[in-house]
C-alpha cells in the first residue's frame, strides 16, 4: 500500500473551506481508496454510500430522508449513478448550521459534471486525482512508474506481465462497460480502434481531418470521440499558447494518452526494452515527465500550455500563473543541450527560466536562465508558483 499523504492533506484543507468536495478521476485510479484513507483520519462520525451497491442504493431511495440527519463526513461513491442527489446536497449545503461535510466521488462523466454544475454552483469544489506520482512511489522507481503507469493495480502488480494483463483488462472493461454506463453510444470496437490510433499520435498536434479520413466519418464525429475520452480522463489535451508576436503559431491542441501504462498497452509494448525500441519512446517519456512537473508545481490544466510556431520553434510545456511564465523541455538523453528553439522560446515568451528535464538525478546550468534537471531531482528543485 502506498500512502497518498499529500492528497489527504489537500482534501483536509478543501473540506474546511467547502461543504461539498468532488473527487473526480478515471476509473480504478484510486478514488475510493483515497476516500477511505481520508475517512480513517477524520475526527468525528463518517457515513459511506457506494452507489454501485444495491443495498446503498436502497438506503438512498429517499435521499433527503437518508441524508438530512447525518453528521460529520458523508462519502458518496459513484455519485453520477444517482444524479437526483445533487439538488438534495444543495439544500443541505445551504443550511446555516450544516452538520456534515460531503465528499462525492465519481468518474468525470458528462452527467456528473452537468448535474453538479447546475445544482451546486458556488458550493462544490472539484479535486481531480490521477495515478501515482514520483513523490508517492519514490524517485528511485521512476522507470517502473513510467513503463507501468500510475494506476495503483498496474504499478503494484507482482510482475510486468501481470501489470500488462491488468491494463489490458482495464481497457476492455472501460470500453465495453464503463463508457456505455456514461451514456456513450459508440461501439467498443470503434472506440478501441480510435483510442489505439490516438496512441500512435501521442504527443502530436491534433489533426481531425487525418482521423476523419481514416474512419471515413466527419471531422465533428472524431472530435466527439476525442471529447468523450477526454471527459473520462483517459485522454488529455494540452492547449496551445498564443504569444503576441509577429509569427504564425500553432493553434490546435496536442493529444496525449492520459497514462503511460495505458499508452504502452494500447501499443502492445510489454517490457522496458519494447518501449525503448519503439518510435513513441520519446513522446511517452515526455508525457510522463510532463505530468511529474505539473504535480510538483501543483498547477491545473488551465495553467499549462505548449507553444509552437510554423517556422519550427516550440516549447513542450509552458506554465503560466499570473505574470510568471516557466518553460520546460523534455529530452530522453543523458546529455541534454541547448537548442536554438529553446533560446527563441526564452526570448519570445519572456520566460522566468527554462528547465530541460532529462532521465537523471543531477541539476546543472546549460546557459543563462536555462538548466538541466534530472527527473529524480524534480521534487527538490521545483517549487510551487506563487
Amino acid at each position: 500500500m502506498i500512502k497518498r499523504t499529500n492528497e489527504i492533506k489537500a482534501l483536509t484543507g478543501m473540506l474546511k473551506r467547502h461543504r461539498v468536495v468532488a473527487i473526480i478521476g478515471a476509473r480504478q485510479v484510486g478514488k475510493t481508496t483515497l476516500a477511505r484513507a481520508f475517512s480513517d483520519k477524520w475526527q468525528g462520525p463518517t457515513s459511506y454510500f457506494d452507489l454501485e451497491n444495491p443495498e446503498d442504493q436502497a438506503r438512498l431511495s429517499d435521499p433527503m430522508l437518508a441524508l438530512r440527519d447525518l453528521r460529520g463526513l458523508v462519502i458518496m461513491d459513484e455519485i453520477q449513478r444517482q444524479p437526483d442527489i445533487f439538488p438534495i446536497l444543495r439544500v443541505l449545503a445551504d443550511k446555516k448550521r450544516a452538520a456534515a461535510r460531503y465528499l462525492v466521488l465519481g468518474s468525470a462523466s458528462p452527467e456528473l459534471l452537468r448535474q453538479s454544475a447546475e445544482t451546486l454552483a458556488g458550493r462544490i469544489h472539484y479535486h481531480e486525482i490521477s495515478g501515482f506520482s514520483l513523490d508517492e512511489t519514490g524517485e528511485e522507481r521512476h522507470e517502473r512508474l513510467w513503463i507501468r503507469g500510475g494506476f495503483p493495480r498496474a504499478f503494484l502488480a507482482r510482475s510486468a506481465a501481470a501489470s500488462h494483463e491488468w491494463r489490458d483488462g482495464f481497457i476492455r472493461t472501460f470500453l465495453e462497460r464503463d463508457l456505455p454506463q456514461l451514456g456513450v453510444a459508440v461501439g467498443a470496437t470503434t472506440m478501441r480502434r480510435f483510442w489505439t490510433m490516438l496512441a500512435h499520435y501521442h504527443g502530436q498536434v491534433w489533426n481531425a481531418s487525418a482521423f476523419a479520413r481514416s474512419f471515413g466519418v466527419a471531422d465533428t464525429t472524431v472530435r466527439s470521440y476525442l471529447d468523450t475520452l477526454a471527459a473520462a480522463l483517459v485522454v488529455e489535451q494540452l492547449q496551445p499558447w498564443h504569444a503576441n508576436i509577429a509569427k504564425r503559431q500553432v493553434k490546435s491542441p496536442k493529444v496525449y494518452i492520459g497514462d503511460t501504462g495505458l499508452l504502452h498497452t494500447l501499443l502492445n509494448l510489454r517490457t522496458f526494452d519494447d518501449v525503448a525500441a519503439h518510435p513513441k519512446c520519446g513522446a511517452s517519456w515526455e508525457s510522463f515527465a510532463m505530468k511529474q512537473v505539473m504535480r510538483c508545481l501543483d498547477v491545473s490544466r488551465s495553467e499549462c500550455y505548449f507553444w509552437a510556431t510554423h517556422a519550427g520553434a516550440e516549447l513542450d510545456l509552458l506554465v503560466v500563473r499570473g505574470r510568471q511564465r516557466l518553460g520546460f523541455e523534455f529530452k530522453r538523453s543523458s546529455k541534454p543541450t541547448v537548442t536554438p528553439s529553446m533560446r527563441i522560446a526564452l526570448d519570445d515568451l519572456g520566460l522566468k527560466r527554462l528547465d530541460v528535464v532529462y532521465p537523471g538525478d543531477a541539476v546543472f546550468p546549460l546557459a543563462p536562465k536555462i538548466r538541466a534537471v534530472g527527473v529524480s531531482a524534480l521534487a527538490a528543485n521545483l517549487r510551487a508558483l506563487t
